[in-house]
């Protein structure tokens, strides 16, 4: 019967021991990962490029990236720098940014030439006390000692930006908001497994496994940290994932143990079969979603890798819970899993406890008997508005998103980095030279770096100040490069391109032995685009090749395997297409709280694609895992597609509104990636458990008959990880209802009679 069967069967049996083994795993995950601590990734050290290389040097100098702050400094009206009212505020703004204690390396508008063309503008810059990750927590007295110059010159300008401002307004802002949306995702969860189930203990059962799962999850990615660094997105991406396969995983599996039940079946038969059918989907399943998860690894940024890693972690312990534990939990709660009903949500029950447990879904009964009748017509019409929705995708244009679309005008730090931009072009995000000699202040260095100043202006790449930060000790050096281009992420990458092809090898580039890897904001934007873009080809061969692989082998038919990898290819093109129609073209983005980013993030078509291959697989399996059973006992196909549709739907239907519900919640965060990942993810889980699974899935699987099962003879050799479905005990004579007796061999069996 496989090692799903056998696993579940030993579980029932010794109940105890698989409950208390998995507590036990969860605990001790828990406290060894909290024990160990969790490593957080480096940024600029998990990327690929110069920006890999400037930070590989200051870390190996023992130099540790600080957070840059500058103060800006604006005359109303004709009040100029050279105005003893605006020199004195410079001097009152170092005076009291340097009293927080909180800041060091403050410099002087005066001495760094940091004054606009037009005189009207000027930037005190220091650096943050501390690492650059810590700067945010601390920034709050420099910010309030700004304020405090600002109140006693109301005739000037007088604003704060950078990097730890910039972040602390962001996580005040935004923090809460992503945490609360994480925090939310559970009870919604709940909520929607409660209305399904009709009773509280089934409800809490798949989020009991999902949550426990998730827990040691985090014990054991703290673990795996101290090799492969981890981040927050990560932590958040493994709880979407987790809840989603461990409530799906533990759905398939308590809907069958239920459906046998109501066939007849004794309590420990049940589980027997759930364990041979749900809980061999559930291995397949969970198998195909770490494939399409290790595709991230592929990608070489360190974000990514976290995420997959993580990803792959808490979808291998939520598999392994829900044939190990789920069974045992079930052998002990046996009919006490319908305690804690509602009443309300079982007055429909009450009718169809009436009807025969394998009359299917009505609903879906209805719905199928058109397109089962009408294969080809109801194949051209699904299939044909999947590739209309998905025609957008074909001119998406990505990008990484600057802060004023990733997070509008609204905000008054933006508006800040607005001023900052009109009076420095490029000043809030300098381009960043970071230089490593074996002397630094030898004659041909310091003449480089000279010539590199002088040029960088002259090209066109920067209007200035450029400066200079020498640590002699350490032999490196620091030029700071504001881009001309400024907020206009095209032209500031030009003006990058400028700098990095043309005025460092004419300058820094004569000098040898000299490393001058060019970083900066708009390089680690433009070199991660470049990388993911790269990462896309491999990627997706790696996990559709291997996909296909484990369909042919789990279901020995090269008509499966083909057709699943196409559904699924065409269920992520509709939902690229979505992102593109409305966060590309804007058509519809009030809808959803969008604006007019004009691009889709950078990351996300991969990612979407990593996720949404993984997640789909989940639907796939278990619906052709039962279209496959009633064939194997002896249903014609039509009939054993009609039997498997009619008797999954309910539970792909609940597994599908709950994901839908939870991406949909981080629809709505302000940010715009987000919001472009939840309304993504939304609706190509929508798309994929209505259109694809319970329309173009079973119209495809009538047109080709037969032919579903085809596999060429040459592929016998292939290993064999199916099971003989045949061999599964049959339900009970059941008493001889009004419309006469069925006999005990009639291969269509089992349908709990609930909402699920």
């Amino acid at each position: 019967m496989g090692i799903a069967a056998a696993m579940g069967s030993w579980s029932a049996r010794h109940r105890w021991a698989a409950v208390g083994g998995w507590l036990l795993f969860v605990i001790l995950a828990m406290f060894i990962g909290q024990s160990a601590g969790r490593v957080d990734l480096d940024q600029d050290k998990s990327m690929a490029g110069e920006v890999n290389q400037a930070a590989t040097i200051n870390d190996s100098s023992g130099l540790k990236s600080a957070a840059g702050e500058m103060v800006l400094i604006q005359g109303k009206g004709s009040v100029k720098a050279t105005d003893p009212a605006f020199r004195t505020a410079v001097s009152d703004v170092i005076t009291a940014v340097k009293g927080t204690g909180k800041v060091t390396a403050v410099t002087s508008p005066y001495d760094t030439k940091a004054v606009s063309t037009d005189q009207r503008s000027a930037l005190v810059r220091f650096d943050m006390l501390g690492s650059e990750d810590d700067a945010p927590d601390h920034v709050q007295p420099v910010m309030d000692a700004v304020k405090k110059v600002q109140s006693g010159h109301q005739d000037l300008k007088i604003e704060e930006f950078g990097d730890a401002s910039a972040g602390k307004v962001l996580n005040d802002a935004f923090g809460s908001d992503f945490k609360t949306a994480e925090y939310s995702a559970v009870p919604v969860a709940l909520g929607i497994l409660l209305i399904a189930f009709g009773a509280l203990v089934a409800a809490l059962l798949p989020v009991a496994l999902a949550m426990t799962a998730f827990l040691a999850a985090g014990g054991v990615v703290a673990m795996v940290s101290h090799s492969v660094p981890m981040s927050d997105t990560a932590n958040s991406v493994m709880l979407l994932v987790g809840l989603a396969v461990g409530v799906d995983y533990c759905l398939f599996y308590l809907r069958r143990e239920r459906e046998e039940r109501a066939a007849g079946h004794d309590r420990m038969t049940a589980i027997k079969i759930a364990a041979a059918t749900s809980g061999r989907a559930v291995l397949i399943s969970g198998i195909t979603v770490i494939v399409a998860m290790a595709g991230m690894l592929f990608t070489g940024i360190g974000d990514f890798k976290a995420m997959g890693l993580a990803t792959m972690i808490v979808v291998a312990i939520a598999m392994f819970g829900s044939v190990t534990v789920l069974p045992a939990l079930l052998s002990l709660l046996g009919h006490r899993v319908e305690k804690g009903r509602i009443p309300f949500l079982n007055r429909g029950r009450k009718n169809a406890a009436r009807r025969s447990p394998d009359s299917g879904s009505r609903f879906w009964k209805t719905v199928l008997r058109p397109m089962l009748s009408h294969p080809k017509a109801a194949t051209v019409l699904a299939g044909g508005t999947l590739l209309v929705i998905a025609l957008p995708a074909f001119g998406m244009k990505t990008a990484n998103l600057s802060m004023q679309q990733e997070l509008g005008d609204g905000l008054p730090i933006i508006q800040t980095y607005e001023h900052i931009n009109e009076a420095f072009p490029g000043g809030p995000d300098p381009a960043h030279v970071v230089l490593k000699a074996d002397d630094i202040n030898a004659p041909a260095v310091r003449k480089a770096i000279a010539d590199f100043r002088a040029e960088a202006v002259s090209s066109g790449a920067s209007k200035g100040p450029v400066t200079v930060t020498v640590h002699a000790k350490q032999n490196v050096a620091q030029i700071d490069v504001p881009l001309a281009g400024g907020s206009d992420r095209a032209k500031a990458e030009s003006d990058l391109k400028t700098l990095r092809n043309d005025v460092r090898p004419d300058t820094l580039g004569k000098v040898d032995g000299l490393q001058a890897p060019i970083t900066g904001e708009t390089a680690g934007s433009m070199d991660f685009t470049h990388k993911i873009t790269s990462s896309v080809p491999p990627v997706f061969a790696f996990v559709t090749v291997f996909a296909f692989l484990l369909m042919l082998l789990s279901f020995r038919s090269l008509t499966i395997a083909l057709t699943s990898i196409a559904l699924n290819l065409l269920s992520v093109g509709a939902a690229y297409g979505i992102l593109v129609a409305v966060f590309q073209h804007g058509w519809g983005a009030s809808l959803v709280g969008a604006t007019g980013t004009g691009a889709v993030v950078a990351w996300l078509p991969l990612f979407l694609f990593v996720i949404l291959f993984g997640l789909s697989m989940d639907y796939h399996v278990f619906v052709v895992s039962r279209i496959r059973e009633a064939k194997m006992r002896g249903l014609s196909t039509k009939n054993a597609i009609e039997h498997g549709i009619t008797t999954t739907a309910g539970v792909v239907t609940s597994a599908a509104v709950i994901m839908v519900a939870v991406f949909a919640i981080f629809g709505t965060l302000s940010m715009q990636s987000m919001k472009q990942m939840g309304v993504g993810l939304a609706f190509a889980v929508l798309i994929d458990a209505t259109i694809i699974r319970g329309v173009l899935l079973p119209a495809v699987m009538s047109l080709l008959g037969e032919r579903n099962w085809y596999l060429p003879r040459w592929m016998n050799r292939l290993p064999d990880m199916t099971h003989d479905e045949s061999a599964l005990p049959l339900p009970p004579a059941p008493a001889a209802p009004a419309g006469g007796p069925q006999g005990p061999h009639d291969p269509h069996y089992g349908q709990v009679p609930d909402r699920v």
